[in-house]
């Protein structure tokens, strides 16, 4: 039972993915402006990235430690959602919960993708928000996350992807104990709802939400039913929101 000091306050932190930058969040944070949502180290260009997921978790719990959020309640998308398995397996005493936003406890990257992003930056953006969004999403949102994804510095989104073409957790689920929430899009191409299928069925204590219509920017396209999503979650643990 967590004390009631933290009960009250609990401190959401929203985790990014793979070459964004915690504007990601803008429409989590307008309906949780208690929330933080931080940018992964490199991601505004001001040092490097890191090459592993563990590596990004082990800066998160420093800036955790840092900024004195315990306990923490960690929502990450995509890789966000990897950095927010690797630091429950590491650091579980920090966490009331995590949120797993269209992600998975393996991440493989395809080859042609990882060429691509080394090789034509531009393009390999533009394929790769197209494969984002579900059809139908509105135009105007492609064009804001290909603009904000361009805008991170091409060697750390390499790196991020390369990081995620690393992760896997599968065999070590079973050890993360904290209560989880696992939200994922029914038309997510890039982490399709076998992913989420696999960690409701292997997380010792998952809630699942399956967000019809949705692709893999879940978050984005369908802010509502996920920040219903974390409400409720958050409410489940008896933590005010």
């Amino acid at each position: 039972m967590l004390p009631e000091a933290a009960r009250a306050a609990p401190r959401l932190v929203f985790v990014h993915g793979a070459g964004a930058t915690g504007d990601a969040w803008d429409l989590q944070r307008l309906v949780f402006p208690a929330a933080v949502a931080v940018d992964l180290p490199g991601h505004r260009g001001e040092e490097p990235g890191r090459r592993r997921i563990e590596d990004y978790a082990a800066w998160l719990r420093e800036t955790v430690d840092e900024r004195a959020w315990r306990p923490a309640v960690l929502a990450g998308h995509s890789m966000g959602g990897a950095i927010a398995l690797a630091y429950a397996l590491a650091f579980p005493e920090d966490l009331a919960g995590i949120v797993l936003i269209a992600t998975g406890a393996r991440l493989r990257v395809a080859p042609a993708t990882l060429n691509g992003l080394q090789t034509d930056y531009p393009g390999t953006v533009d394929l790769m928000v197209r494969q984002f969004l579900a059809p139908g999403a509105d135009p105007r949102l492609a064009a804001r996350l290909a603009a904000a994804m361009l805008a991170v510095p091409a060697g750390v989104t390499v790196g991020d992807f390369q990081a995620c073409d690393a992760f896997d957790v599968r065999d070590r689920l079973g050890e993360i104990q904290v209560p989880a929430l696992v939200i994922g899009g029914s038309e997510d191409q890039m982490t399709p709802p076998k992913y989420a299928d696999y960690l409701e069925a292997h997380l010792p204590r998952a809630r699942r939400v399956r967000i019809e219509g949705a692709g893999h920017m879940v978050h984005a396209e369908r802010p509502r039913e996920v920040n219903e999503a974390i409400r409720g979650f958050l409410t489940g643990l008896g933590l005010r929101t």
